[in-house]
């Protein structure tokens, strides 16, 4: 009999986990589940999944592997509702969310039953959402990160893990706690700090009339990760807010820190603080997936004539390299502007570098 796969939630995440595990499993059947029913039948009519279940309890009784990708709140609530239903005794349950703690708790009602649930983060995602824009490369070299906790064993989260290993991503084991913490530091607390940047700016604003004029260039791309959903960081926020508290406070004493630098005008120590920030920052990994999607830009010189941006884009089309976003950094009349153009992936990136410079001799560069 062919194992079953239950997915619960049909956006990019649970719909690029559905093609991963098509991909590396051919003979599992993948039953997916949504609450929009809209996105559930795009699903199977894009061949992400075999079939729709009706409801939760349908698709979960039968499955081997029971896979929610739903945001954090809706989780625990799909939990405390499997852990009423009559499931496969050895049935692997996992989700994937950005955030642990809370919801491996909740999933000591499924270990009252003998359920084995592994909590499940992987570390990647796309400025696109919906079941239209998964991927079954999404993952690939991305930080795969499992929670199991401790009367989990180890048979258990390498079955997981061989399930998951369609997605090439690269499995790394710690606690809840952990987890929460060095998410809290790299994805939720920079996002905060995102929002909160375009909360200043647009207060400013109101009396200097420039700043959205000249936000749109750098400013813009450092605060892009502030058009994240609402919903999805505030739900996420509660969940990890002891770890953003504490990180909070660890903000305001470093902005003490660079106050009182300017304060006594410490020259020297104002040149050291960009210094070691410069060269932390350098040193970081430039091809690995983290926890915030990376951008893919390549910044194109182009002039100022009508028909530019069609034939920047049809080179591309000709060469079947999708684009995310384009958009002009610049343009006066008789001087060069900059062509800004995302790409989903770095290959596709360095595609359309090696294109553009093939059928042009305008200069380009990629967005670090």
């Amino acid at each position: 009999m062919n194992s079953r796969v239950f997915i619960i939630g049909l956006g990019l995440i649970g719909g690029s986990l559905a093609l991963c595990i098509k991909k590396q499993h051919k003979d599992a059947i993948i039953i997916g589940f949504d609450v929009n029913y809209e996105q559930a039948r795009l699903a199977r009519m894009l061949s992400v999944i075999d079939d729709i279940a009706d409801s939760i309890e349908a698709g979960a009784k039968e499955a081997d592997l029971i896979l929610i990708a739903a945001p954090v709140q809706e989780t625990e609530m799909i939990i405390q509702y499997l852990a009423n239903i009559e499931l496969k005794e050895q049935v692997i349950i996992s989700d994937a969310g950005s955030t642990k703690k809370a919801i491996v708790k909740k999933s000591k009602l499924l270990a009252d039953k003998g359920i084995a649930f592994i909590g499940g983060h992987p570390m990647a995602g796309s400025h696109k959402s919906g079941i239209t824009a998964a991927k079954s490369i999404l993952f690939e070299n991305a930080f795969y990160l499992l929670t199991p906790e401790d009367h989990i064993h180890g048979e258990q989260v390498q079955l997981l893990q061989n399930w998951l290993l369609g997605t090439k991503a690269k499995f790394i084991i710690l606690s809840p706690d952990e987890h929460d913490y060095l998410t809290g530091v790299i994805s939720h607390f920079p996002h905060v700090i995102a929002a909160s940047l375009v909360h200043q700016a647009e207060k400013t604003s109101e009396k200097r009339k420039l700043v959205p004029r000249l936000a749109a260039g750098g400013f813009r791309d450092v605060t892009r990760i502030a058009s994240s959903s609402p919903a999805m960081w505030r739900d996420i926020l509660l969940h990890n807010k002891d770890v953003i508290l504490s990180l909070l406070v660890n903000w305001q004493e470093e902005m003490q820190k660079v106050t009182k630098m300017l304060e006594t005008e410490n020259s020297e120590e104002i040149y050291d603080y960009f210094l070691k920030a410069k060269q932390f920052r350098d040193e970081l990994p430039q091809k690995q997936k983290g926890a915030i999607p990376a951008f893919y830009d390549l910044f194109v010189d182009v002039p100022d004539y009508p028909g530019v941006i069609s034939e920047i884009t049809g080179i591309l089309a000709k060469e079947e390299i999708s684009i995310t976003n384009i958009r002009i950094l610049e343009t006066r009349e008789e001087i060069y502007g900059v062509l800004v153009i995302s790409f989903q992936t770095e290959e596709d990136r360095e595609r359309a570098e090696t294109c553009i410079h093939l059928h042009t001799n305008y200069e380009t560069s990629a967005g670090l």
